[in-house]
């Protein structure tokens, strides 16, 4: 397992983390349990969820909130291995049907993480992030709620995720006024389909020194091998079919591309997220243990410069950053 700073800080993390969505939603306990042996046996010791992970994500639909913590917090009672888990989750989501049930309150970032660490099973959350910008609630809130979970050590480090390359910077002059060391991850949408986080949040994680954690860096699968599965008698859900049609074009020049370097397509989205300076561990969400083991076989996948140009030709980002990217 390859390891890096996750952003300035001087936590280690693997360059793969275990996302746990599915956990409690599509793959039961059991599997999930068989997940998180395999990845701490490969080296995998960063571990992503939400309070909001495992079921229903409406608070108009039955409750299914927290499933996913609840089963990483048995988990880790019965392995034992809380202290090889740089473990990660996160505050903002509906949790219950009042008002101040969710957002970033002070009021609800306190019960909300005091629900996270019952759940958890456990006295500290090592990256506890905010999922969502909230506009709503002023930063000296905000942050006056955090700095008090850190000082009682119910919490490590800050991270964000979701937000604009201005909501970073904003964060991090209030923090710095406060003599805070606010943000250190970010946690956003970016894949090579999707890159629209090179304009402006990538270099704001760059200036100030935040790791980028990507989440679908398959694209929700279409960036793993699609057109091959189709080929295979796979069947897809309506909403990939229509995606697959829109890009058929560019994933036919891609799946070719991957099978003339001999790998496989989703190892290459994996690699050309890595090789990026900014980006500290794209979060893999398995639903299998087979989906885990195949993921970590990106690892070893090198990709040259020829092969770079060759991606940004087929998958064009936004033309670089801001502004530079739409402006002379």
């Amino acid at each position: 397992m390859q390891y890096a700073q996750l952003g300035r800080s001087g936590l280690k993390v693997s360059r793969l983390c275990l996302g746990t969505m599915n956990f409690g939603f599509v793959t039961d306990e059991a599997v999930a349990f068989r997940i998180m042996d395999e990845a701490v046996a490969s080296g995998i010791n960063f571990f992503d969820t939400a309070n909001v992970y495992g079921g229903p994500q409406r608070p108009d639909m039955e409750k299914g909130f927290g499933i996913s913590e609840e089963i990483i917090g048995r988990w880790l009672e019965k392995s034992g291995r809380r202290d090889r888990i740089v473990l990660a989750t996160k505050v903002y989501q509906p949790m219950d049907l009042g008002p101040n049930d969710r957002r970033l309150s002070a009021c609800h970032i306190r019960k909300a993480c005091e629900d996270s660490l019952r759940r958890l099973k456990t006295d500290h959350i090592d990256l506890y992030q905010m999922h969502h910008i909230d506009r709503l609630t002023p930063w000296e809130e905000i942050w006056q709620a955090m700095e008090l979970l850190v000082r009682q050590g119910k919490v490590l480090y800050i991270g964000s995720s979701n937000f604009a390359g201005w909501d970073i910077a904003t964060a991090q002059a209030e923090a710095r006024s406060r003599r805070f060391m606010g943000l250190v991850a970010e946690q956003s949408l970016y894949n090579l389909a999707v890159r629209n986080v090179e304009l402006e949040v990538i270099p704001a994680c760059r200036y100030y020194g935040l790791g980028l954690l990507p989440w679908s860096p398959l694209g929700g699968g279409l960036l793993g091998g699609v057109l091959r599965g189709v080929r295979d008698g796979r069947r897809a859900a309506p909403e990939m079919r229509q995606a697959v049609e829109r890009c058929r074009p560019r994933l036919e020049k891609y799946e070719a591309l991957c099978d003339d370097l001999g790998e496989r397509p989703a190892d290459v989205a994996l690699a050309w997220l890595l090789h990026n300076p900014v980006v500290a561990a794209p979060i893999v969400g398995p639903r299998t243990l087979e989906q885990l083991t195949s993921a970590l076989c990106s690892l070893d996948v090198a990709l040259d410069a020829d092969t770079l140009r060759a991606l940004d030709e087929i998958w064009p980002g936004p033309g670089g950053e801001a502004p530079q990217a739409y402006a002379w």
